[in-house]
């Protein structure tokens, strides 16, 4: 909602601000679909020229969450310490047990009790594949820690790309207008002849290819991807989350110490109070008896 507030005041100040001032709409009007054919269209060729199919399709899918915000709320980090409790206790009274849930998620009494979480491949396969190394007996830890930082980096810099795109294309954008400004001039040389009038509107038509390519780049696209790279980093604290608890369980931590750690390495407006969380694992042990 706060998204579509912001591109509202775009529009109400800087068009309200240019009625007030006296301006007339005429012009733009007039000129703005072959202005906005030309550089719009030269932007999207561009776009698709300098990325794959995949993400082209990443892109467009990930423009929604400038309007949705971050995916995981509050909820879903205190579900996902939760879901890290059960199974490392799970993997410290039996091991064996432990197999059916890590190999197969998908029927998991213990994962289907967090669907959101479970609709994550990335996270659901981050937590198993650590839990499964963790069975091997891996004998250093920082190996561990060491393999899942290089996967959470490369994964970060995957859900990054949508936001590099955009800003690519706004860093473009003023370029273009000015290229749709000097053919709106050519255009106005060949009618040199005509009266002052005439030659005005023909001006004037020609530098709203200079506005739109810079009202585009700062006012909409520019913000577009800043929003964007913004929503990936907050979600990024979701995985570190995995990664925090996971690499104390594999120094042998208590089960409760491994949540805490977790817990305090949540950022504050998402994390969890102490007692909400000490609060569903009772309810969890409870359940468990």
């Amino acid at each position: 909602m706060i998204g579509f507030v912001g591109i509202a005041m775009i529009f109400v100040m800087v068009f309200g601000g240019y009625l007030a001032a006296g301006g007339k709409m005429g012009i733009i009007l007039k000129s703005l679909p072959f202005e906005f054919t030309m550089i719009g269209g030269a932007a999207a060729g561009a776009f698709v020229i300098s990325n794959d199919v995949a993400a082209i399709k990443h892109t467009l899918k990930d423009i929604s969450r400038v309007f949705k915000g971050p995916r995981w709320k509050p909820e879903d980090y205190k579900d996902l310490l939760c879901l890290l409790f059960e199974l490392i206790r799970q993997a410290r009274q039996n091991a064996v047990a432990l197999e059916e849930h890590i190999e197969t998620p998908d029927e998991s009494v213990i994962f289907t009790k967090y669907p959101r979480i479970l609709a994550d491949r990335e996270a659901v396969e981050l937590i198993c594949d650590t839990m499964r190394s963790a069975s091997m007996n891996y004998d250093d830890p920082h190996k561990v820690e060491e393999v899942l930082e290089k996967r959470i980096e490369a994964s970060f810099h995957r859900a990054q790309h949508p936001s590099h795109a955009l800003q690519t294309v706004a860093d473009g954008l003023p370029a273009l207008g000015i290229v749709a400004a000097v053919l709106g001039v050519i255009k106005t040389m060949g009618s040199i002849d005509q009266p002052p009038e005439i030659l005005g509107k023909l001006i004037g038509g020609a530098l709203v290819g200079t506005f739109l390519g810079v009202f585009l780049a700062y006012g909409l696209v520019g913000p577009f991807a800043n929003k964007l790279k913004t929503v990936v980093e907050e979600d990024a604290h979701f995985y570190q989350l995995i990664r925090e608890v996971l690499v104390a369980n594999l120094h042998n931590h208590s089960t409760n110490i491994c949540i805490e750690v977790g817990r305090q390495n949540t950022p504050g407006h998402v994390r969890p109070s102490y007692s909400t969380l000490e609060a569903a694992l009772k309810d969890l042990k409870k359940d468990a008896a």
